[in-house]
């Protein structure tokens, strides 16, 4: 659902966000405030790549998506540059919850956990396609606990999957 714009200062700030709380029967936990495009594009993502994904691996289809961080007007941890969460063009997926009662940590899995590395892997590398920012478990120790997806505007193109 639409919201009022939101202006915090500076580059904290969304002229036209939304409230996600499912994209079709998929559930967001909690809602996630974003911009159009952003909310536009991760629901792009899940239709065509998460929940294709989960059922191959899974044979199961996608519960709820629990993020831990959509809209928040703050910097990049150790700069002073503002983050893409302060213009609602970031999302950050904790864990996926499938319809079967699977619940996917997107931590990294154990060693043997073959079919929830196999989906991770799958999460991480078709998100490049759709999102110019990817980051997660191993990229750094900030990025351990979930994905980081974002549309931040980049030259030439350029993409940051890590």
């Amino acid at each position: 659902r639409e919201l009022a714009p939101i202006n915090d200062g500076g580059s904290c700030r969304i002229d036209h966000p939304v409230l996600v709380s499912a994209i079709g029967e998929i559930r967001m936990k909690p809602a996630a405030t974003l911009n159009c495009e952003m909310a536009a594009t991760f629901a792009r993502w899940t239709k065509k790549e998460l929940v294709p994904s989960a059922r191959w691996r899974y044979l199961s289809g996608v519960k709820t998506i629990h993020q831990g961080s959509s809209y928040s007007c703050r910097k990049i941890a150790g700069t002073s540059v503002s983050s893409e969460h302060a213009r609602g063009n970031a999302l950050d997926v904790m864990r996926i919850e499938l319809k079967d009662g699977k619940d996917i940590d997107v931590r990294k899995p154990g060693w043997f956990a073959f079919r929830q590395r196999g989906l991770l892997n799958n999460v991480r590398s078709d998100a490049c396609d759709y999102f110019t920012t990817v980051l997660g478990p191993g990229y750094n120790y900030d990025h351990r606990n979930h994905f980081h997806f974002d549309i931040k505007p980049r030259k030439n193109g350029r993409r940051a999957c890590r």
